[in-house]
């Protein structure tokens, strides 16, 4: 792939993630159970992206916010050991960086965040001349961000008239409400990539097949992330599916819809096929999966195509 320095803004949440692994049996309130691994990783779906696709060669900025403490100057520090530029992260002196607890059982995880200062950020913090140097602005994980949430529509006005490119990954509702009112957005988005049940939820139909046809009529282009039963793209009325990636050393899959993301908008802002944006993202994904935490894995875009290679 050529040209892969596009400028890319992500705004969005940022926390650490501490991981549990190999419990021996299920976490119950009363009770004590032992993890015989742990790990403590740049958490954070926002984070986890730009990571990513900084280790795939674009050049990334962060928009958003932590705690002056410990969490907040190691989010830091490993946002700029990837070389994600930090020059818009904000720090607040009152409140706590995000954490996240994540369980681990074989590819599924159960997770408790608490979103500390992630919830204070939003367009007061951003302004008109924040886009001029950027192609695409990429935003994930609005529940968790109230403010941003509510400045979701004049933010991406914003960015489409400044001439960006602009993606969403909604990611999981906590209050399980799916209060995001699409109409409002959908037209200043280029890329919208839930996963399906986020998908299912947010467009309150009874299937996947309802959702994709309600979006059908609108000129986004949709990518629907479905676990170990691979993609979906859809623009108007065409619609591309793409397997999933499966390798065999599999560590656990924190950060794969993120890292799917990462490959598949770096291959969009290349100019690649839906098809090869596809294709990208899957192994992208897989690759994501072979070290704990979402960011260990992808080391750099020439490591990914090599696996790539290996299953062609």
């Amino acid at each position: 792939m050529k040209d892969m320095k596009k400028n890319i803004l992500v705004i969005g949440e940022l926390n650490v993630d501490l991981i549990m692994d190999k419990i021996q049996g299920v976490p119950e309130y009363g009770k004590e159970k032992k993890a015989s691994e742990m790990n403590l990783v740049m958490g954070s779906s926002s984070a986890i992206f730009a990571c990513n696709i900084a280790a795939l060669g674009a050049s990334v900025s962060f928009a958003g916010m932590v705690g002056d403490d410990l969490f907040g100057s190691l989010v830091k520090q490993l946002l700029l050991e990837k070389n994600v530029n930090i020059d818009h992260l904000k720090t607040s002196q009152t409140g706590k960086t995000g954490v996240t607890v994540a369980f681990n059982k074989k590819d599924d995880r159960l997770m408790v965040t608490h979103p500390g200062v992630m919830e204070l950020f939003g367009q007061k913090y951003l302004s008109a001349s924040t886009y001029d140097d950027f192609d695409h602005l990429h935003i994930s994980s609005i529940f968790f961000q109230p403010q941003l949430k509510k400045d979701l529509p004049s933010i991406l006005q914003t960015a489409k008239e400044a001439g960006l490119t602009t993606s969403i990954d909604v990611q999981w509702d906590p209050n399980e409400m799916w209060d995001l009112d699409l109409q409002a957005i959908i037209n200043n988005l280029d890329l919208f990539m839930p996963n399906e049940k986020e998908l299912v939820n947010l467009i309150g139909l009874d299937s996947l097949e309802n959702a994709l046809s309600t979006l059908s009529e609108f000129d986004t282009k949709v990518v629907v992330k479905r676990g170990k039963n691979g993609s979906i793209y859809q623009h108007k009325n065409i619609r591309l599916t793409q397997e999933a990636f499966l390798l065999s050393k599999f560590a656990d899959a924190i950060g794969a819809g993120d890292s799917f993301n990462a490959g598949f908008i770096l291959a969009f802002l290349n100019q690649k096929t839906p098809e090869e944006c596809l294709l990208q993202g899957s192994i992208t994904a897989a690759v994501s999966t072979l070290e704990y935490g979402g960011t260990g894995a992808i080391k750099s875009y020439e490591q990914v195509q090599n696996y790539l290679n290996q299953k062609s």
